[in-house]
């Protein structure tokens, strides 16, 4: 069970690198039992090995290894639904494969996924989720409609989970993050940077201040929050 000293036992999905392998990091210096989940195998042993944790292979878009996923993680206190992904681009060019990927990654799985670890959470009386969305779940941007539509479906289920599990114990809640520096945004060259400069702060995040804040809404200390979508955009979001 978890406590404020003893974090039990995490499921971090995407958490093979960025800001899921930051996230396994810290919670495992900090007590927790990290259970890794990713589709790159050798990445996936390397976070495991460094966090003295399990990692299970599985790719969100594939409901099989969503069905075996919850079968060998077992009983979960924590699940970090950090998996996602994204074909940006203008609409007319989005492709069907990739509408469908951002749709199962982003929303379908971490929906099956939850549906089949909260209700042990919920008859153990304890237990909590953070979805990882974005800003532009909830800020239109041009060429991200298909990815924001995805996320913003990740935060409505986090808002209906919450008042599903709340009254079992179980708290739910999810960050919507501005531009990041991970291995995934590398390839964004200058654009980042220049989104990053509208912010407020003017900055872009790192992935061990995500993983700072997806920690305390995972923890004992965010105990009276659920069903809240923090920002973590350097301020983007007061200067709509």
């Amino acid at each position: 069970m978890a406590t404020p000293s003893d974090p039990g036992t995490v499921l971090i999905t995407g958490g093979t690198s960025g800001i899921g392998r930051a996230v396994a990091r810290l919670l495992s210096r900090q007590g927790a039992r990290v259970i890794i989940s990713g589709r790159d195998e050798s990445r996936g042993q390397d976070v495991a090995t460094e966090t003295g944790g399990r990692f299970l292979r599985a790719d969100l878009a594939d409901a099989e290894d969503v069905r075996h996923l919850v079968a060998e993680a077992g009983d979960v206190d924590v699940l970090i639904n950090n998996a996602g992904y994204w074909e940006l681009g203008p609409s007319a060019r989005t492709t069907e494969p990739g509408f469908d990927a951002m749709v199962a990654v982003n929303f379908r799985g971490p929906f099956f996924l939850t549906a089949a670890l909260a209700p042990k959470m919920a008859e153990r009386g304890h237990g909590a989720i953070v979805n990882v969305s974005t800003m532009v779940a909830a800020r239109g941007a041009a060429g991200m409609a298909a990815y924001g539509a995805s996320k913003a479906a990740l935060e409505a289920l986090t808002r209906s989970w919450a008042a599903e599990y709340g009254p079992a114990g179980v708290r739910v809640n999810a960050v919507a993050l501005g531009p990041s520096r991970t291995e995934v945004t590398r390839s964004m060259g200058d654009m980042l940077d220049s989104l990053a400069a509208a912010s407020p702060l003017g900055r872009a995040n790192e992935p061990e201040e995500v993983a700072q804040v997806i920690a305390f809404l995972a923890s004992e200390r965010a105990r009276p929050v659920t069903g809240t979508v923090l920002p973590v955009d350097a301020g983007r979001v007061s200067a709509l």
